[in-house]
């Protein structure tokens, strides 16, 4: 199944669709920042690793045990309903002590699954070492599995999961977003004339030179300069303001799904197409002679080969005209009839002799 995405066919205003600018740059300084910890995974139904295979999951269950004032030392247990798991999240910007966020939780020994399993106290350290956030609670997994002794059922992946609202803020950013005088917008998709016309946009909204664009990725805006009561007032100003974004014409191939996507402003020049399949078909049918019963001679093998080519009509000659649109290239490709895996060789072949005027990917 092929699937061909043209915005030029369905309204000539595409083009100048207008997007919000907080949809089209990062603030600079307003980011999320990762968070990530150790912990273990109890009350799990005979899923959890095997200790002598993770060795850290028992290291980690005494630690736990001594912590709560359990003496284990030399103890020799082996139980299964436990399990050593990474817990990640992502700390959003201006997150306040006491704010929950959620967290994924991933096994990394041997568990079968998490179903049912419940999160010990985990602290969630940043890449400055600093504790942020303390993870606990019961974990949602996105899977099921199933054994028996001769078959086993995985549906989903089950040693994974996630835990809503599973942890709590217990340290701030050290940011003073108030004391900004200027901002950084960073495009998200750098493009020259995307940043003139947010410059353009902020600065007839503010009815003077408040920013100017520094290069194509990064428009500068001077929140002194605004008069405003503070940068989030500013901030809130220019967020909902709406820009005609522009983008590089690009094809887009994914050779494992078939599956096509293409900008509206992809443009092809004159060129001729023609397509056809070829097939060698080689069948090998060894044939056995054997000598008759209780006389002179030993058994051989025959090789006997059959060969046969089969070449498919294909298409005729079909000539794409000079500025031909996306939508008339996907129509014109669909009149010949050519399948999924044909019209993706046919796009290279048509941007190997120069004629497809786009960026061609290949994933």
């Amino acid at each position: 199944m092929i699937l061909v995405t043209g915005f030029a066919c369905l309204m000539q205003t595409a083009a100048a669709a207008q997007i919000r600018l907080k949809d089209l740059v990062e603030f600079d300084g307003v980011r999320t920042n990762d968070l990530v910890g150790y912990g273990l995974v109890v009350g799990l139904n005979g899923t959890g690793d095997g200790l002598r295979n993770a060795p850290f999951t028992e290291e980690i269950m005494v630690n736990i045990l001594e912590r709560l004032g359990v003496n284990v030392t030399g103890e020799e247990f082996r139980p299964k309903n436990v399990a050593a798991v990474l817990v990640t999240a992502r700390l959003p910007p201006f997150a306040r002590a006491g704010s929950p966020i959620d967290v994924t939780v991933s096994a990394i020994g041997d568990a079968k699954s998490l179903l049912g399993g419940t999160l010990i106290m985990t602290p969630l350290n940043a890449a400055d070492g600093e504790i942020y956030a303390v993870a606990q609670g019961t974990v949602i997994a996105g899977g099921v599995a199933a054994e028996g002794e001769g078959a086993r059922v995985t549906q989903g992946v089950p040693t994974a999961g996630l835990i809503p609202s599973g942890a709590t803020v217990e340290r701030e950013v050290a940011f003073d977003f108030t004391a900004l005088t200027s901002i950084r917008l960073a495009l998200r998709t750098p493009d020259f004339t995307t940043a003139a016309r947010i410059e353009s946009a902020i600065n007839h909204t503010f009815g003077k030179r408040v920013a100017w664009m520094l290069d194509a990725g990064t428009v500068e805006f001077d929140i002194a300069a605004t008069s405003m009561a503070s940068p989030a007032h500013a901030i809130g100003r220019i967020e909902a303001l709406t820009v005609a974004p522009e983008r590089r014409a690009r094809v887009v191939v994914d050779q494992a799904s078939g599956t096509i996507v293409m900008g509206e402003d992809v443009r092809i020049s004159r060129v001729a197409v023609s397509q056809g399949n070829l097939t060698l078909r080689v069948q090998e049918a060894p044939l056995v002679s054997q000598p008759n019963p209780f006389s002179e001679g030993e058994t051989v093998v025959v090789p006997r080969t059959n060969v046969g080519i089969d070449e498919e009509p294909g298409i005729n000659m079909a000539e794409l005209p000079e500025g031909t649109t996306l939508s008339q290239v996907v129509a014109g490709l669909n009149a010949l009839g050519v399948s999924p895996r044909d019209m993706i060789d046919i796009l290279k072949s048509i941007k190997a002799s120069g004629a497809l005027h786009a960026e061609f990917i290949v994933q």
